[in-house]
């Protein structure tokens, strides 16, 4: 059943990150206002600047932006890569939605990724043990997800793999051995095996082929309208952005500059920065 999309999903509030000792001017002093991210008194890198967003269940959202502009670090800090500096995360699925996901302990954050949340990264190699071969990747997801029987792990790997238009009879082959749009479909498997809720895609795209590209996009509209998954696309592709998102925020410098429907945004955007963005794309 595909949920109903009013249903808020993920609320992140002020999330921050820091790299570095980190000073009571840090937040100030960076910024899309302040065209900069080095804090100036104290030298450390602002990626996450008090970042705020939602997404409803069912929603995709994208997040779009220059490299550098923050927006893979704070997948990362939703995905428990990174350790967010400050903020707030709450998904409506866990703990009623009034438990803050960020300080969680290890064990909790284990929970939630084995459980609720999927990624797939820009590298492949992230996201996939190139020592395993593809099914095992899968099975990997599946046992940390509490499956057990040997026989159930096999069938639900072959049947992500047709999912995501991977060949069934490649199923105990190396990751090493396919292309990367291959590779990418294989982590795109491996990131819904246990059937999150909420699926993270950083820069999916990016290094591919433009034929490629199209097939791996279609590929997530496809999964996406089957079921009724919420996503969350970072992307420095507006292309990448119009194909695929509802809404969209805007990024610059560790900052949301701008924010709303995506069609509104490419057609009207208000910003300087996104009106640079969209006129690059013309």
């Amino acid at each position: 059943m595909v949920p109903e999309k009013n249903n808020l999903l993920l609320e992140v509030k002020e999330l921050v990150k820091v790299y570095g000792s980190q000073c009571s001017y840090c937040l100030k002093l960076t910024g899309a206002q302040a065209e900069r991210q080095l804090c100036p008194e104290c030298g450390s890198v602002v990626a996450c600047n008090r970042i705020s967003l939602k997404l409803h269940a069912g929603e995709i959202l994208g997040v779009v932006g220059e490299s550098g502009s923050g927006k893979s670090t704070l997948v990362r800090c939703l995905y428990f890569d990174e350790e967010a500096t400050g903020g707030e995360a709450y998904l409506a699925c866990y703990g009623e939605g009034k438990i803050n996901i960020l300080q969680e302990n290890a064990q909790r954050k284990r929970y939630l990724c084995n459980y609720l949340l999927g990624i797939v990264y820009q590298n492949p190699q992230l996201g996939l043990n190139f020592n395993f071969s593809c099914g095992g990747n899968i099975a990997e997801k599946l046992l940390a997800a509490g499956v057990r029987s040997v026989d159930q792990v096999r069938q639900s790997a072959a049947r992500l793999l047709v999912k995501t238009e991977v060949p069934v009879e490649r199923m105990d082959e190396l990751p090493g051995n396919f292309s990367g749009g291959m590779q990418q479909r294989v982590q795109i498997a491996k990131a819904l095996a246990h059937n999150p809720p909420l699926l993270l895609l950083d820069e999916i795209t990016t290094g591919l082929d433009v034929s490629v590209q199209a097939r791996v996009l279609d590929l997530i509209r496809q999964l996406q309208h089957q079921m009724g998954i919420a996503m969350l696309v970072i992307s420095h592709d507006l292309g990448v952005i119009r194909l695929l998102t509802d809404r969209t925020l805007v990024m610059k410098n560790g900052q949301v500059v701008e924010s709303g429907l995506t069609d509104q945004i490419l057609e009207d955007p208000q910003h300087p920065y996104t009106q640079l963005l969209v006129n690059s794309l013309l």
